[in-house]
């Protein structure tokens, strides 16, 4: 009988930072291997999600999503990174980042990334007197290329 051939990955799989841990209520950004097409330009990022159960969470958004998001042309890799703020008493400022991204990576790109499902009629509300405009722009431009 044959033996099986066993292969290793160079790249590592999944990793975990301190900051996603140390983090409850964060939100992540799914990054792709590639651009991907949007009506005015192109990004990388494919994802804008959001948890209040820290990392665990943000793996398992990562596992369920990934089959959707893998079946897109030309993706190959998914990166996922944290973006978190200070918390204030009485607001979910976490979903209010969320939410200024999704606003703010419409707005750039002509609509909100591949495989978020909500967001495409959002309208601002008060998200930009708890975050500046121009740092918005800066994370989603940081993902972007």
């Amino acid at each position: 009988m044959a033996r099986l051939t066993i292969r290793s990955s160079s790249a590592a799989a999944v990793t975990i930072t301190r900051a996603a841990v140390k983090s409850e209520k964060l939100v992540y950004v799914a990054v792709a291997n590639k651009p991907l097409k949007y009506q005015y330009g192109r990004s990388s990022i494919v994802y804008i999600g959001t948890t209040k159960n820290g990392a665990h969470r943000m793996a398992a958004s990562a596992a369920a999503k990934a089959l959707e998001m893998l079946d897109l042309h030309g993706i190959k890799e998914l990166a996922f990174y944290t973006v978190t703020c200070k918390s204030r008493q009485n607001v979910k400022s976490w979903a209010k980042l969320e939410r200024a991204l999704l606003l703010v990576f419409r707005e750039k790109f002509g609509g909100v990334p591949e495989c978020n499902t909500q967001g495409s009629r959002m309208k601002w509300k008060d998200e930009l007197t708890y975050f500046a405009r121009q740092r918005l722009e800066g994370v989603i431009e940081q993902y972007s290329s």
